[in-house]
């Protein structure tokens, strides 16, 4: 086709150079054209080779791989077979090659990666709609040897609603600290809660469900492996972790641990300016006293601004009160659990 479009421009008065520069060839290679004959033998060019297996041999293999006799075997085990009953297909090797195009190499059948879903996203905009909890190690002087602290918190205010310190984990454990913090923030028994938490044993364990559906707590899980769907937990164990205060070596004793727990949570609720929160303190938001600050804030800012409308490029600083908080948003509205209490 080149060859014929040169030579019809060339009759319509073109120079051979510049034709040949238009289809993207130099007049050297039309020249080798010409001499050699129509084969086009450029290493660039991209040829099917010879012995490429059909459109219908391809999809009659992937039909073999995906039947209910072989949907769970590799090409390894599959090409064997079909040579003992006189069916020769394909290599081994194009077989993993037609199942890699398909995008059936791997998870094949029983096989197959399970699937997950995100857990239900939750909203709360109140104090003990909706809270979290995790545990975590703190290590002691003695190597390999842990205490394990339980934390339940309030992810409408960031609010420490429970702990304790323990020598292990169990969901007998977390029931406890369950019952006692729902006591602490004195709930009635038909207020209901979400609580949410990754996978682990005494998370899931029968004693910590069976306590769950006695106190009225909806449980929501993490999906298995996913740290993201736990991130307020996750958030808090850092900042207890990274506080200066933390203590540069093992603690002791259990009651030492419990002891700096105690106080990291008197400051972390009454004292801590959290960040997710405008820097009001958790106790200040769980009260509700988050809101007339921040309000004092604004009409602090506002005035300044009014003093001094140069120094402003634009508005104030956002310190409006965000009403709601959401756990494990999708794209879609997530479920407002509206926890109130009855009357």
């Amino acid at each position: 086709m080149a060859i014929e479009s040169i030579t019809e421009a060339l009759n319509e008065g073109a120079r051979q150079k510049q034709a040949c520069e238009v289809i993207g060839i130099t007049s050297r290679t039309l020249q080798h054209w010409r001499i050699s004959g129509l084969n086009d033998h450029r290493q660039t060019v991209r040829k099917d080779p010879a012995n490429k297996l059909s459109v219908q041999e391809r999809e009659a293999i992937l039909d073999v791989c995906n039947s209910e006799e072989f949907c769970s075997q590799t090409p390894k085990q599959i090409v064997p077979v079909l040579a003992d009953r006189g069916v020769f297909m394909a290599s081994e090797s194009s077989f993993y090659r037609i199942l890699r195009d398909a995008d059936q190499l791997h998870h094949r059948g029983r096989a197959a990666k399970p699937t997950t879903e995100r857990p239900v996203a939750y909203s709360a905009d109140g104090p003990n709609q909706v809270w979290s909890w995790d545990i975590t190690y703190l290590a002691s002087h003695i190597r390999g040897v842990f205490f394990y602290l339980y934390l339940f918190m309030d992810i409408y205010s960031r609010k420490i609603v429970g702990w304790e310190v323990y020598e292990n984990e169990s969901s007998e454990l977390a029931a406890e600290v369950l019952t006692r913090t729902r006591l602490t923030e004195a709930l009635s028994i038909n207020h209901e809660v979400v609580l949410h938490s990754d996978n682990g044993s005494p998370m899931k364990g029968a004693p910590m469900l069976a306590t769950m559906q006695k106190l009225g707590v909806v449980p929501s899980f993490s999906r298995p492996s996913v740290s993201n769907d736990n991130p307020y937990s996750e958030s808090l164990f850092k900042t207890l972790k990274y506080v200066p205060s933390y203590p540069s070596k093992p603690f002791s004793s259990l009651d030492e641990a419990r002891q700096w727990v105690s106080i990291f949570v008197g400051w972390y609720n009454q004292s801590h300016r959290h960040s997710g929160l405008k820097y009001v303190t958790p106790e200040q938001r769980h009260s509700g006293e988050d809101v007339a600050i921040l309000e004092q804030r604004k009409r602090v800012y506002e005035e300044a601004k009014k003093r001094h409308p140069e120094r402003w490029s634009g508005k104030t600083r956002d310190w409006d009160h965000e009403t709601v908080v959401n756990l494990n948003p999708v794209n879609k509205q997530p479920q407002n659990i509206a926890m109130k209490e009855a009357a």
